[in-house]
């Protein structure tokens, strides 16, 4: 019997596309409008023959409302996706080709061939033997990505990364999806349990009219219990590969990153080339001429804010350390570009505003620079350029597939209908029924709409006072919020980054998905019982 294949990634997509041009016909179109009664400004829901004359003014901004079932669109879904999801698409391409002129350089391999060294002797002590070096590798690092989640909403940023870490699961005897479950995962379960996330609690908070960052006592134990649910999981599906690499869905789609992994070291020769030493010192005097610019540096944690020199410690470090690894070879020194980008990167973001323009263009610098460390010629480089981008082009096509997805329901003009036939279920039932029926609402309409700015414009401005009508505290609807927001970001190939993670990591969706899902599940419902106590408990800032 001929086994029956899964379809292409590129396929899925397509078909969902049409699925969303199917419910367009099904599903009547409307809009809410934001009304202003008395002193208040409210979400009245109209369907599209019912809009008041004259052009509403919509909870999306836009001053008309047009709307109409979807035939041939779902072939210009596919351009309109690419324009939509412009800015992350050049992100991966600039990424992509930033990284291949690094690995060209060997410094990765060398940086992993160096930590195994080191975790091989620490797997010396007794101690570490029981607990497992490899076991405190991946806590770390998910500790650290869950608390950038949770702190300052890391998503985009998660992409670059997973192109450093996917490489070192795989040399440690675990797969790709590991590696990503390092980075991406654990970012966005932070990102689901956030504390301080100005792009959701911010955001949610500020529509319902509430303390800005209230109610962190709690967030903060639901952020540890989801990062504790997810490090265990991570953990048990890790050991299992490393027990049995052929158990892994993605053995196969890895050979790419086992191949990447054969370099021995001897085959690295160790060398300093004249050129770098002059790249060190003109990044070196770049980054004096910012640091006498700005001496101080404020960075921006929820309502708190902390005025550091951190420009010019890292430029102080910066110099250190690329004395220290000039001296050696060149393969350190570039890590060390590697290593001041990534702090540069997170003082940017906390101090600067920073987003994925600025640190495409950190990521840029780091490629051309690695590139002339390594003594390679402008032309040469160029080449390595687009030779990158060639390789993750799949990955930024992938985005703009799936958003056409949403243009469709967009256009559609059904996505505020679906959300008008949930939240009419809302009526009628008890506080801790309602709670819950939000949080699924929430959930639901991510599917559709995964940025979470964007639904919680949309979706606040409805439940902030409906929950004042049932009884429930404005906190705990921004919590049912978040939770929503949050976990199916990690499935829903509606998400850009989702999907471009997947992307440069080479593992296609349905795979994620059959890996995924139990877990998506059991994050799911730890977040319905964590949505109890907002409910039924006197918790501070409820």
């Amino acid at each position: 019997m001929k086994k029956r294949k899964v379809p292409h990634t590129f396929v899925i997509v397509f078909f969902i596309i049409v699925i969303a041009a199917v419910l367009t016909w099904i599903i009547p179109p409307g809009k809410y409008v934001s009304e202003q009664v008395g002193d208040e400004t409210v979400m009245t829901f109209y369907y599209a023959d019912q809009l008041p004359e004259g052009g509403p003014s919509t909870g999306s901004g836009t001053a008309e409302f047009h709307a109409e079932p979807q035939t041939w669109q779902v072939f210009s879904a596919f351009y309109k996706g690419f324009v939509k999801q412009s800015n992350i698409i050049v992100f991966i391409l600039i990424i992509g080709g930033a990284f291949w002129i690094m690995n060209k350089s060997k410094a990765i391999d060398m940086g992993i061939m160096s930590f195994l060294r080191f975790t091989k002797r620490l797997e010396r002590n007794k101690l570490m033997q029981k607990i497992g070096v490899n076991n405190i590798v991946i806590i770390l690092i998910m500790l650290l990505f869950s608390l950038f989640g949770s702190v300052f909403g890391m998503s985009e940023e998660t992409i670059a990364f997973a192109l450093i870490i996917i490489p070192l699961a795989v040399s440690m005897g675990y797969d790709s999806i590991v590696g990503l479950c390092m980075v991406y995962v654990a970012a966005h379960i932070g990102f689901s349990g956030a504390m301080l996330n100005p792009f959701t609690i911010g955001i949610a908070q500020g529509i319902a009219e509430i303390p800005l960052f209230t109610g962190i006592g709690y967030r903060a134990v639901c952020w540890a219990i989801l990062t504790v649910v997810g490090i265990i999981f991570v953990l048990w599906y890790a050991n299992k590969v490393k027990k049995n690499p052929q158990s892994s869905i993605m053995y196969a789609e890895d050979a790419y990153w086992r191949k990447s992994a054969e370099v021995k070291e001897e085959e690295l020769e160790r060398y300093t080339p004249r050129k770098a030493w002059w790249v060190f010192a003109f990044l070196t005097a770049v980054l004096i001429v910012f640091s006498v610019l700005y001496p101080m540096t404020t960075l921006k944690i929820g309502n708190s804010e902390t005025t550091l020199p951190l420009l010019p410690i890292g430029t102080a470090v910066f110099v250190l350390l690329s004395i220290i690894t000039l001296r050696k070879t060149v393969h350190y020194f570039v890590l060390t570009l590697l290593f001041a980008t990534v702090y540069f990167l997170v003082v940017g973001v906390l101090g600067y505003e920073w987003y994925i323009m600025e640190i495409a263009s950190l990521f840029l610098v780091l490629g051309i620079a690695s590139g002339l460390a390594v003594d390679k010629s402008a032309s040469d480089i160029a080449k390595l350029f687009l030779e990158g981008m060639g390789d993750i082009l799949s990955a930024a096509v992938i985005v703009g597939l799936a958003g056409g997805i949403v243009i469709v329901l967009q256009d559609g003009g059904i996505i505020d209908t679906i959300l008008y036939g949930l939240s009419k279920s809302m009526s009628n039932m008890g506080k801790i029924a309602s709670a819950e029926i939000m949080y699924g609402i929430q959930t639901l309409i991510n599917i559709v709409i995964p940025s979470g700015s964007a639904k919680a414009a949309i979706t606040m401005p409805i439940m902030a006072p409906f929950s004042d009508l049932i009884g429930i505290s404005r906190q705990a609807t921004v919590v049912a919020f978040q939770f929503g927001d949050g976990f199916t970001n990690m499935i829903t190939p509606t998400s850009g980054v989702l999907m471009a993670a997947l992307g440069v990591a080479r593992i296609p969706w349905e795979k994620w998905v059959r890996f995924i899902w139990k877990f998506i599940l059991v994050l799911v419902v730890l977040g319905a019982l964590l949505l109890i106590p907002t409910v039924t408990m006197k918790l501070a800032g409820f």
